[in-house]
């Protein structure tokens, strides 16, 4: 790794720098592809969802110049479209690629901090899958290095750059349905998590370089119950559907409403296992005041779990979305679209005129961000704001209490959350 930032670093700078990292956009480093050269971007990761992030940064006018997969069995069509791209198996290679202004890092959140920061101390830009990190500790670095090197970086919650977001910030900001200090969030599509560690010791397949996909995880035999697909379900690689879908649901209020970090965090589920996330979760928040804006408890619910009724109308029977819970009237969306409840109350309702730009694409706002010195949407100081908070439930539910939360010294009440909130780094990984 180019740097290490030990736990004692962080925590003699953390209260100092937290107070000014989340206020503002990053602003780009000095050094810069001019607006007619084309971005040079290495992407860490090919396949699935990184296949969808390195298609749309291509489409955005940037150039593939490097690759890297720890799995090869997967890179295929990536090879297919960027036959002159470089390819690397070990992201550590890829990020001293010569001429490399920028990557995207699609990894299994467990690789996310460590490639990130290896990119960022690097001089690159970054855009980085949702959640930003593995842990709530890596969050905090990982957005203090980017701002420290002046980068410009995006996390992937893409569906922050659609229109229907945007109307639903505004609704709310307008005060549409008056004052806000409850929100519910739910999310009850297949759920990752459950189950044991297999017993079973398959043989490597050909073209997978599993030490370089455990990278920072504890070393365990290969089993293909924990990649290309159930990775999610394992704390060692991902945080269940908790880290997996809150960053793109628990986004909206935190546009919307202008939240900051939790000052309390308390979580319910199934009996915690020490190897797998749970079937179902229900997540409180409570976020203080902030600029005036009063209180507001969030509460996350997924697996088997909803809000109950509302009271205010029908809410529509949607496998995801968000309830902004007003003294006015109630506001429900998803990914596509937006309701006001009571309907008769809304009825003839004309929305206010649009005070949110259009984007141009959640890619390439952060590709034009690179090359122009301008500012994105998702920068890490948001997105990493935003995954700590998300990342908190799963911290509450394992140590199985309620924590009080204090973001500027990243301390809880509980001293046993401690080793939930820091990754405990295979030798050779640490930041």
């Amino acid at each position: 790794m180019a740097t290490k930032l030990t736990r004692r670093h962080f925590l003699q700078t953390a209260a100092a720098g937290a107070a000014g990292l989340w206020t503002g956009l990053l602003p780009a480093a000095d050094k810069k592809p001019s607006a007619n050269e084309r971005l040079h971007v290495g992407t860490i990761g090919t396949a699935r969802q990184a296949e969808y992030d390195w298609s749309n940064v291509a489409a955005a006018g940037a150039e593939i110049v490097a690759l890297c997969d720890a799995d090869e069995r997967w890179t295929g069509n990536a090879r297919k479209r960027f036959r002159k791209a470089a390819f690397y198996s070990d992201f550590r290679k890829l990020v001293e690629h010569k001429g490399l202004d920028a990557v995207i890092v699609a990894t299994p959140d467990h690789t996310h901090a460590v490639a990130t920061l290896a990119a960022l101390c690097a001089g690159l830009h970054v855009y980085c899958e949702k959640p930003l990190t593995h842990t709530v500790h890596e969050a905090r670095v990982v957005a203090e290095t980017a701002a420290k090197h002046k980068r410009v970086t995006q996390m992937g919650t893409q569906i922050h750059a659609e229109d229907n977001y945007r109307r639903v910030v505004e609704l709310v900001q307008a005060g549409t349905i008056g004052t806000v200090r409850e929100v519910r969030v739910w999310c009850c599509g297949k759920p990752w998590g459950g189950g044991e560690r297999p017993k079973e010791k398959p043989p490597v397949p050909a073209g997978l370089h599993y030490d370089l996909w455990l990278g920072p995880a504890p070393r365990r035999p290969y089993h293909p119950d924990y990649l290309p697909e159930r990775w999610r379900s394992w704390w060692d690689f991902g945080g269940g559907t908790l880290a997996d879908m809150a960053c793109h649901y628990m986004d909206l209020p935190f546009w919307a409403l202008k939240l900051e970090h939790p000052t309390k965090v308390a979580a319910e589920g199934p009996k915690p296992n020490a190897e797998t996330a749970p079937l179902w979760l229900t997540v409180s928040y409570e976020f203080p005041e902030r600029g005036g804006l009063p209180p507001v408890k969030l509460t996350w619910f997924n697996g088997t779990k909803r809000p109950a009724a509302f009271g205010e109308g029908d809410v529509p029977d949607w496998g995801a979305g968000v309830v902004f819970v007003g003294d006015k009237g109630l506001l429900v969306a998803d990914y596509g679209n937006h309701k006001l409840l009571p309907e008769k109350k809304f009825d003839g309702f004309q929305p206010p005129k649009p005070t949110i730009p259009k984007s141009v694409g959640h890619h390439r706002e952060w590709v034009e961000a690179c090359k122009s010195g301008g500012t994105t949407t998702c920068h890490f100081g948001y997105g990493g704001m935003l995954t700590e908070a998300v990342l908190l439930g799963n911290v509450s539910y394992r140590l199985g209490k309620p924590l009080t939360w204090d973001a500027k010294k990243l301390k809880t009440n509980e001293p046993e959350a401690e080793k939930f909130l820091y990754e405990h780094y295979r030798k050779g990984w640490s930041l």
